[in-house]
């Protein structure tokens, strides 16, 4: 049982007696009405008995069961529950994992209602966090929210989640490789606030999930409540930078580009985890090209750079992206309005700390000790098992990174015209 007050008053349980622990609080803070949010899986699994409980103790409760066959963070189904919604002044309960916790939390945000967190399984590292990824219009964008008041997480449920939500959760803390390296890289060149402390805390929960890697494979409770904690854990770091920088870097664009052409082309959907863990093999792999690079190539290649051009990059964001291009543009103004002193800046910049870039590429494991350690846990480790074509590999590795202003590795990559 792990139990604990995180910042802001966010209150962290998992353990064995969570409903209880739930229904303490609500006694002790005077919760009585109450918004239930769930879609038709996670009711059976744990919404239901937790409506139950709550009815039990005479309070009132509002259930929505999102209906569909792929729930998604979009306008149809933030419209779900905003149709349900009585105005009255409730708890908003979110029982499942991703999804509908992004859901409740824009929700219950934009609502004015507080939020709990009732995790059904260990997959994404938002459960804490003060975001919340919603696709607007075919866009996968940020929506900045409250984090929730309280996160209740029953271990047995979690322990009998689905071998591939596990599996992706396992997959989204591997991300913190390439993103915790990125997030350092855009601070060395890109002018980016960066808190070592913060930065601290997020390798020291990736590496305990590393070390609990073949736990979390069997399933076992101590695997679990490990993968649980760094999976909050990543969130909080979130909730104290104040964006998602600390967590999600090149690996998570991928992944975006993958949902998005999904979502356009009506396809299935991948869990998000999943995706990202492919995601981060691929980003170290760029961090491997990076750490072989000597200084005198790269003086080299900075010489032969020039400025982004705008309406070249302009004309491949529209034939990429259709309907979200516009969407997508915004994201590279810093880019295209650089002038000619702050791109030759830049390039100063990258020749100057190449020493330190290279210091941090190597704490990037190598893309092939990523796919091991996704082995352990049964996760798909390439494209091709995500159900995707090595075409659709090779546009995510050249367009995703579009989608976010961030400097990462791909844009370092790019600039010195290694891919």
């Amino acid at each position: 049982m792990l139990e604990t007050n995180l910042p802001d008053q966010v209150f962290y349980y998992c353990g064995d007696t969570a409903i209880d622990q739930l229904l303490n609080f609500c006694q002790v803070n005077h919760f009585h009405r109450f918004l239930l949010i769930c879609d038709r899986n996670t009711h059976s699994v744990l919404g239901e008995r937790v409506e139950t409980a709550l009815i039990a103790r005479g309070w009132e409760v509002l259930k929505v069961v999102l209906e569909g066959e792929e729930v998604i963070a979009d306008e149809e189904y933030l419209a779900q529950v905003f149709f349900r919604s009585d105005g009255e002044a409730r708890l908003y309960v979110a029982v499942g994992s991703g999804t509908i916790t992004d859901i409740a939390r824009f929700c219950s945000h934009r609502s004015g209602n507080p939020l709990v967190v009732i995790p059904t399984a260990p997959s994404v590292d938002g459960f804490a966090s003060l975001i919340a990824p919603v696709v607007i219009r075919r866009f996968k964008d940020t929506a900045y929210c409250r984090p929730p008041v309280g996160i209740y997480a029953d271990i047995q449920t979690l322990c009998q989640a689905p071998p591939a939500m596990i599996a992706a959760g396992f997959g989204d803390m591997l991300g913190k490789y390439t993103a915790l390296a990125d997030w350092k890289l855009a601070s060395l060149i890109w002018d980016e606030p960066h808190h070592p402390e913060i930065a601290q805390r997020m390798r020291n929960a990736l590496n305990s999930c590393v070390q609990k890697a073949s736990e979390i494979g069997r399933a076992e409770p101590a695997g679990i409540a490990g993968l649980m904690h760094g999976l909050v854990e990543s969130g909080v770091c979130m909730l104290l930078n104040g964006n998602s920088r600390p967590a999600s870097g090149a690996e998570h664009h991928l992944s975006h580009y993958w949902e998005m052409k999904l979502l356009r082309q009506g396809r299935p959907a991948i869990l998000h985890g999943a995706k990202v863990g492919v995601g981060t093999a691929h980003i170290a792999r760029q961090y491997e090209v990076i750490r072989k690079l000597p200084q005198i190539e790269v003086k080299h290649r900075l010489e032969q750079a020039s400025l982004p051009d705008r309406e070249q990059e302009q004309a491949e964001i529209r034939a990429v992206f259709g309907p979200a291009a516009s969407q997508v543009e915004i994201e590279q103004r810093r880019f295209w309005s650089m002038t000619a002193s702050q791109f030759a800046l830049l390039k100063e910049r990258v020749y100057r700390h190449w020493d330190e870039i290279q210091l941090l590429a190597a704490d990037v494991p190598p893309a092939e000790r990523i796919t091991e350690l996704l082995d352990k846990v049964a996760a798909p480790s390439d494209a091709l098992m995500l159900g995707l074509s090595s075409e659709e590999e090779s546009e995510a590795l050249r367009y995703a990174h579009y989608l976010r202003s961030q400097f990462t590795v791909t844009r370092l990559g790019r600039l010195l015209a290694l891919w």
